[in-house]
């Protein structure tokens, strides 16, 4: 890796599209960046419910591109940068942070000069042909860390992580109206990813929860509108004993921080609400069977994860985690099996005993 710093007032380019979680580990490199140079012109080429979600972030212009425009628009796009007029005709640096085929190709709408990619063992779908600039390649490490790492070509170390998302007054006056503050302790459960095969049984879900409501916590569910999470919630209200507060799909992108900042704790699988509440403050009982949590889980505390991702290595692949390439998804159906009821009660109770005073 070669180190070439960067300029007093440097014209930055950001290209990360998605997803929900990735967006917000990117958020501390961006406080980095403007720390670094509070002059810096910054553009983040982000997707449409990505830019809804950090809408607000300080220093940053958003270029919006939504997937389903293709090529028409990614040509919308370029034109759009020629009407700015550029200093140069292009970007002082681009930072090229997501290597599927898509924003490869988008890339090469973004004129910049310096284009700085991910290292070789990360790259994937021809990446190497659209940068000119590779970050270190550290390996074993959380994704955050790999994304924070895009600093350190431009001379720049990320040694302090702060997200500080944007929550508008109103989505917190949202929040706050859903239950009382009476002291309860909540715990909130958002329990699907995109990946359906995350996913964690109903039933184990209705579990935990009643669990925690016999230990004396509201249980509140969350997530969006799609007809899936509709039915899953109804499914584990089904299966529950106990009563729970139903918000799934009456919360926009801007309110869910908001509401999984007001929970002391959330169960979910690895999705974008796990990194969301991470970012809020809020610890994170998260599902692992399908992804390793030391890269992809909960960045700030991962004592709470119930974590069978080496059981699953060893049952799919045949190996134990620590003989697989990092970041390898195990993503096989029926993964998520591998953690039981009794594993979610576990880490439950051991935010429990860490909390005494909860």
């Amino acid at each position: 890796m070669t180190t070439t710093p960067l300029s007093s007032h440097p014209s930055i380019c950001l290209l990360r599209l998605s997803a929900l979680g990735d967006v917000t580990h990117v958020v501390p490199l961006v406080r980095t960046l403007r720390a670094a140079r509070p002059q810096a012109s910054i553009a983040w080429v982000i997707g449409k419910g990505e830019r809804r979600l950090l809408d607000g972030l300080e220093g940053v212009e958003f270029l919006e591109y939504d997937k389903k425009s293709g090529f028409a628009g990614m040509r919308a796009l370029r034109r759009g940068l020629r009407e700015r007029r550029l200093p140069g005709g292009r970007f002082d640096v681009l930072l090229q942070m997501q290597v599927a085929a898509r924003a490869n190709l988008l890339s090469a709408f973004l004129p910049a000069q310096r284009r700085v990619g991910y290292d070789r063992s990360r790259s994937k779908d021809l990446h190497g042909l659209f940068i000119n600039e590779r970050i270190p390649d550290r390996p074993g490490i959380h994704v955050l860390d790999a994304i924070g790492s895009f600093c350190e070509p431009l001379g720049l170390r990320q040694t302090e992580v702060r997200w500080d998302l944007p929550v508008p007054d109103e989505a917190r006056e949202w929040a706050r109206a859903q239950w009382p503050q009476d002291g309860v302790p909540t715990l909130l459960i958002s329990p699907c990813s995109s990946h359906t095969v995350r996913n964690w049984r109903n039933d184990r879900y209705a579990a935990v929860a009643d669990h925690a409501a016999e230990r004396g916590w509201r249980v509140v569910l969350c997530g969006g509108r799609s007809e899936l999470e509709r039915a899953t919630a109804d499914a584990i209200l089904a299966a529950m004993r106990h009563p729970a507060l139903d918000l799934v799909g009456k919360d926009t992108l801007k309110q869910l921080p908001a509401l999984l900042e007001r929970g002391q704790l959330l169960m979910t699988p690895d999705s974008g609400p796990m990194h969301i509440a991470n970012a809020m403050g809020t610890k994170v009982l998260g599902l692992h069977a399908a992804s390793n949590p030391a890269r992809s889980g909960p960045y700030s505390d991962r004592r709470y994860c119930a974590d069978r991702y080496d059981d699953a290595a060893r049952k799919y692949l045949g190996k134990p985690a620590a003989d697989i390439a990092w970041g390898t998804k195990i993503e096989h159906e029926g993964v998520m099996d591998l953690i039981a009821v009794e594993d979610g009660i576990a880490a439950f109770e051991r935010y429990v005993a860490d909390h005494p005073a909860v």
